[in-house]
């Protein structure tokens, strides 16, 4: 590919944009053209983050849709509100859009409003953008103009449910009890690199704790992920209770289901190797198994153990990642890959850092 493809990346200085440059300086076919901070404008980014120094000379600028409309696609890496303000401002120059945030993943307006207390400035955007999870809809992302990036939550929780719900809805009968319960942990990179006193270290080291116990903004993601994304032909009731833990990144989703008696006839080992068994980041342990989120740091994989208990009519899905990459980053990389018609593996093919 003689063309190499012209980034943007709007919010530059959060660890999602930290590592949207890391893992893009080493692309072979993306060429890095704007990189905004309304913060740190005029500063190199090495300046910031200092293992960046020696190898790149790029520097922040301050946003400026003009500049970001000649690139090819702009990420945004910036809180929600910010991406649909300048929408319809790339799409008119037929520049793509990968936002980080929120803006375009619920495609319910109320819910948006009542999660993230903002009214859509784009709703027309927000109607042809695509849920960017490549495992569910990779033919869609490849003709997309906007996509919604997945939440970190979201994305454990949807592919860790996506074999159940897929089988249940090709034998039309109910093989999981109605309540899932989801029971997540996340590194606190999640939180984001703003100061804030419960992320101080003497806050959080040696220490263990949930939070959005009676609601968290990532339930209706995850809602509309079983419902409208995996068309769930059977009611299922949703119970989503993060916490975060003292490292820095990571996330572990343990998923608890009940079987019916035709569930429990099911080999769910066998099922969720099959339906996972070509893609190229996600990997379902062998039996036995059981995943830990140092095996995905710093990489885009995304590792799935089964627990099956015929006995206590439970079936036990594990699901480890890394929050920034996976969960993040990388997963906004893939989704250009596809968007672009190149590999969907090129510059994500990372080992894991160990230990």
């Amino acid at each position: 590919m003689a063309h190499k493809i012209k980034v943007g990346i709007v919010g530059g200085t959060g660890y999602t944009g930290a590592e949207l440059i890391r893992l893009l300086s080493h692309h072979p076919n993306v060429k890095i053209d704007v990189l905004t901070s309304r913060s740190e404008g005029g500063k190199k980014v090495s300046d910031i983050f200092a293992n960046f120094y020696p190898t790149s000379e790029l520097v922040f600028s301050e946003p400026n849709d003009d500049k970001l409309a000649s690139c090819d696609v702009v990420f945004f890496a910036t809180p929600h509100g910010v991406a649909m303000n300048s929408a319809k401002k790339l799409l008119d120059n037929n520049t793509k859009i990968i936002d980080l945030a929120a803006d375009f993943r619920l495609q319910n307006l109320d819910d948006f409003s009542k999660w993230y207390g903002l009214l859509h400035t784009c709703p027309e955007v927000l109607g042809q953008a695509v849920y960017g999870l490549p495992e569910i809809n990779r033919d869609k992302i490849k003709s997309a103009n906007v996509i919604g990036n997945p939440g970190c939550y979201p994305t454990t929780a949807i592919l860790g449910l996506n074999p159940v719900i897929k089988m249940q809805n090709q034998q039309n009968t109910q093989l999981i009890g109605k309540h899932i319960v989801i029971d997540a942990k996340s590194g606190v990179s999640g939180a984001g690199r703003n100061a804030k006193t419960g992320l101080l270290f003497s806050e959080l080291s040696d220490n263990f704790s949930a939070y959005g116990v009676a609601g968290h903004r990532h339930q209706p993601e995850i809602e509309q992920g079983i419902f409208d994304i995996l068309s769930a032909k059977f009611p299922q009731h949703i119970r989503f209770v993060p916490h975060l833990v003292p490292m820095i990144r990571g996330m572990f989703s343990t998923i608890h289901l009940t079987l019916s008696k035709e569930g429990a006839a099911i080999d769910w080992q066998s099922v969720f190797a099959s339906v996972y068994q070509d893609e190229p980041f996600i990997d379902v342990l062998p039996n036995g198994w059981l995943p830990d989120t140092r095996s995905v740091r710093a990489s885009n994989r995304l590792k799935i153990a089964i627990c099956q208990n015929n006995a206590q009519e439970t079936l036990t899905v594990l699901v480890v990642q890394d929050n920034l990459v996976k969960g993040a980053a990388g997963q906004a990389i893939q989704n250009m890959n596809l968007l672009f018609g190149l590999s969907e593996t090129l510059g994500l093919q990372n080992i894991a850092v160990m230990p």
